[in-house]
């Protein structure tokens, strides 16, 4: 009941590429055990010989083995479900984890293998506070001193300031790195994550994120323009923050390097004309407004376009004279006086100035009577605006409100830089909580909700793993209830506890989760009740419900008793405690989920209770996973649940009402179930 061992895994995929390099040690227990031969292995990876350390690029700093390490190695832990904290248990497909998120990313590692299209995070900020992050190496200042070689021969210490200037860095590096490589596991091939930072550890950030994704798959960063930043600083006042964004996979598909989903689509509604049953809306393309240029750039688009307003016929005459445009008084004086045409009712329309100077048109006069006819000139005479017309298939062209209109739909690469102020998301928190300071600088809600978008996938895992006042989960409920998505979340956040003087412990939040739950449930009522008084037909019984619940579930100690003894250890009393292997505080439905995580099954699957012969069963994901931890289970039980034939069936040990019920399943199955996967807890 372990989570996955990422150390055995990575061994024995080395040793498939480079099987020379698979060589045998003793561990700490004695026991033989597979390792890797690293000399072999760097030579593999070599055209010249290796022979010791040679200077090479790389990012390092204290601890990052040990990192590493951390990363790979496993835990015994598990998720226990509170029903009681949730919103919609039994129907929600979102989920909502409380406890340290690198466990809880361990956890979800083999469940979750490339199943996320999307990762956003704001971790914390390095400002210098202590961390609540706290992992298994850290290493005091001394200690830290000494691996660092910040001591000189004599043992003075070589850097003044050292704890600022090493460790300031090193504990944040320590917190972030592990969890960017669970969590990449957890993306799917053609994921995107999404990180928020300032320039404390901006450069560092990147330098890992290029490690653990890949330079080749940065997509690059987005600077959040604050727009009211505060005049905190003795510099540079700080306007900005990051988002470093980046790929799982640049290879998915074509191998192109163009990433579809980080398109950003929009939609434009424009007015349509009908004529002769055909549709068109009108473009002011050939209208200057700077486009054109100058005239003195461009001489010939200095024409003049006469318009006919009666028989709103045009024609476009070349009356401008370049050798009068330098003693000219007057622009009318440039250009040819065409009396016919005025008598018969024509009015001059001229490009107008453009930046001080005489402006042209952007198109030829030889094209513009060409086109004539898809000409249209709109306005009044001292304003009038030549555009053209632009034909539409009638099967795009729908009735709004009475009025034609043209869905104009047009494609562009996401902007580097965007306007998002931090007041606005702290406004967004309070509308919905309705207090204020009750959490400080959450995300703009959005901003995130924008960050959805790009991703544009309407049917996918959304993980935010250091989920805050929760806005990410506000984000993907608001955006499902505007374009019918449905995106799943997952929130992890660690159950900070509040300060007893803060006014978020005065309005009854003794911990940061209890901010993150409140705010889902107030903001999914809210949602549900604009979209009731928009239409009411979405709540009919036929339409799918917008999906506002969460299942609340929380980091704790493994179901399994410690049973490790050593034989001189063994007491009577010892052997009548170990009938049952599951600790006695556990439920059926913390089995459950145990069970649910080691199998790979969803959390958030679909869990219904029946009763077979008497007993309670759980049947997950329509029978996919049938489980019953009863006590007394009979051979009658075992055979109703084997006839269901799930893929999975886990029964516990202590359950059995005899050893022969324990013996007769194998068989029972055997008989109605054969291929189904049989586990005994």
């Amino acid at each position: 009941m372990h989570s996955l061992n990422k150390v055995d895994d990575n061994i024995a995929k080395i040793g498939q590429l480079f099987p020379n390099s698979l060589t045998e040690r003793k561990n700490e227990k004695g026991e033989v055990e597979y390792a890797i031969d690293f000399d072999v292995l760097r030579q593999e990876l070599s055209s010249v010989i290796v022979e010791g350390n040679e200077e090479r690029y790389q990012f390092t700093w204290p601890d990052k083995k040990q990192s590493i390490l951390l990363a790979n190695a496993p835990i015994a832990k598990t998720l226990r479900p509170c029903t009681e904290e949730s919103a919609d248990f039994d129907t929600t497909e979102n989920l909502y984890i409380e406890g340290d998120n690198l466990d809880v990313l361990k956890l979800l590692q083999e469940t979750y293998l490339g199943k996320v299209k999307m990762i956003y995070i704001d971790p914390p900020y390095n400002t210098g506070n202590d961390f609540v992050y706290e992992d298994d190496f850290a290493q005091s200042t001394d200690e830290y001193l000494a691996n660092s070689g910040q001591y000189d021969e004599d043992g003075n210490r070589l850097v003044q300031n050292s704890e600022s200037n090493g460790r300031f860095h090193t504990d944040w590096l320590n917190m972030i790195y592990p969890r960017l490589r669970v969590a990449r596991d957890l993306l799917r091939d053609d994921g995107v994550i999404f990180v928020s930072c300032d320039d404390n550890e901006q450069v560092n950030l990147a330098k890992i994120c290029d490690e653990v994704f890949g330079a080749i798959n940065r997509i690059g960063p987005i600077i959040q323009n604050k727009q009211n930043a505060k005049n905190d600083t003795i510099n540079i006042q700080k306007n900005h923050e990051f988002i470093l964004v980046y790929r799982k996979n640049v290879q998915i598909d074509t191998g192109s390097c163009i990433v579809p989903s980080l398109i950003k689509k929009t939609v434009q509604y424009k007015d349509v004309f009908e004529e002769n049953g055909k549709y068109y809306f009108l473009n002011d393309s050939i209208t200057t407004r700077g486009l054109g240029g100058t005239l003195a750039a461009r001489q010939n688009l200095g024409y003049t376009v006469y318009y006919n307003p009666n028989s709103l016929d045009k024609i476009a005459i070349n009356d401008y004279d370049s050798t009068k445009a330098q003693t000219a008084q007057s622009i009318d004086e440039i250009y040819t006086d065409v009396t016919e045409l005025l008598n018969r009712g024509y009015v001059p329309i001229r490009p107008p100035k453009v930046r001080g100077s005489l402006g042209c048109w952007t198109w030829s006069m030889e094209k513009f009577n060409e086109q004539k006819n898809n000409i249209v000139i709109t306005g009044k005479p001292d304003s009038y605006a030549v555009k053209k017309r632009t034909f539409v298939k009638g099967e795009n062209v729908m009735n709004i409100d009475g009025k034609l209109k043209y869905a104009n739909c047009s494609e562009n690469n996401i902007r580097s830089i965007w306007d998002y102020s931090t007041n606005d998301g702290t406004n967004a928190l309070n509308a919905v909580l309705g207090k204020s300071n009750i959490f400080s600088n959450p995300k703009n809600l959005n901003m995130i909700m924008e960050i959805l978008r790009i991703v544009q996938n309407k049917d996918s895992i959304i993980l935010d793993f250091f989920s805050g006042s929760a806005t990410t989960a506000h984000a993907v409920m608001q955006l499902n209830a505007e374009d019918g998505g449905n995106r799943k979340f997952i929130m992890m956040q660690l159950p900070e506890i509040t300060d007893e003087k803060s006014e978020t412990y005065k309005a009854g939040y003794k911990n940061i989760c209890e901010i993150g739950k409140e705010r889902i449930r107030r903001a999914g009522k809210k949602i549900l009740e604009e979209q009731a008084a928009k239409d009411k037909s979405l709540f009919d019984e036929e339409t799918p419900k917008l999906d506002i619940g969460f299942r609340v579930l929380k980091l704790d100690s493994t179901n399994m008793k410690d049973v490790y003894y050593n034989p001189s250890e063994y007491t009577p009393e010892l052997f009548s405690s170990l009938t049952d292997n599951i600790k006695d505080d556990r439920t059926s439905e913390d089995l459950l989920f145990q069970v649910m995580l080691e199998l790979g099954v969803l959390l958030s699957s679909k869990i219904e209770k029946t009763v077979m012969n008497g007993k309670t069963v759980f049947n997950v994901a329509d029978g996919y996973l049938i489980a019953c931890f009863e006590d007394d289970i009979n051979d009658a039980t075992v055979k109703a649940i084997a006839q269901q034939k799930p893929y999975y069936a886990v029964f516990r040990d202590s359950s059995m009402a005899s050893d022969s019920v324990a013996t007769n399943v194998e068989q029972i199955f055997a008989t109605y179930s054969p291929r189904t996967e049989r586990k005994v807890l």
